[in-house]
């Protein structure tokens, strides 16, 4: 089932698709980051533009950005780490991943989907997504039994499908 694994089987409420490997700022590049940056620097073909230019225009028509509703989300003096996590209830916009993760297998390009019950402070929330400082726990430390479930793979991948602050 890939990205798009029914929430029910999980049993987890969020989930994030990523680069399994820290970035220069210490954090997972997001999938849309991921993508974007093969984008900008001249990898994808003139089909994966023309999909990646059409499917972010259109999250950017139906998909609110937290850091309109809220410029600090994204700050690293504020949130530093800040990463963007999908509820896993937003299928509508958890299913178009699956293109995204389709470019990142045929470049090589790991990415891995992870889901959790608490993926960290959440600084912003809406009704499709939130946004968490990582590594923070209201608690101190994940409750037993909500250890994050990852899936890894070429194929299996917050973030933002535009460029946005951090590129997560």
């Amino acid at each position: 089932m890939g990205a798009r694994m029914a929430p029910s089987m999980t049993g987890l409420p969020f989930v994030r698709f990523q680069s399994p490997t820290r970035n220069e700022r210490g954090t997972f590049t997001g999938v849309f980051g991921l993508v974007n940056g093969l984008a900008k620097a001249g990898r994808l073909t003139a089909e994966q533009e023309a999909f990646r230019r059409a499917n972010n225009d259109w999250y950017d028509a139906n998909f609110i950005n937290p850091a309109h509703t809220d410029p600090s989300v994204y700050d690293v003096d504020v949130n530093p780490g800040a990463a963007a996590w999908f509820k896993a209830t937003a299928q509508v916009f958890i299913e178009r991943v699956d293109g995204y993760l389709s470019i990142l297998e045929t470049h090589g390009i790991p990415c891995e989907t992870v889901w959790s019950a608490d993926p960290g402070v959440i600084v912003y929330e809406d009704e499709y997504q939130v946004v968490v400082v990582a590594g923070k726990r209201k608690r101190g430390l994940a409750p037993a039994g909500q250890v994050p479930f990852v899936e890894s793979g070429s194929a299996l991948a917050g973030d933002r499908p535009s460029h946005q602050p951090g590129e997560d």
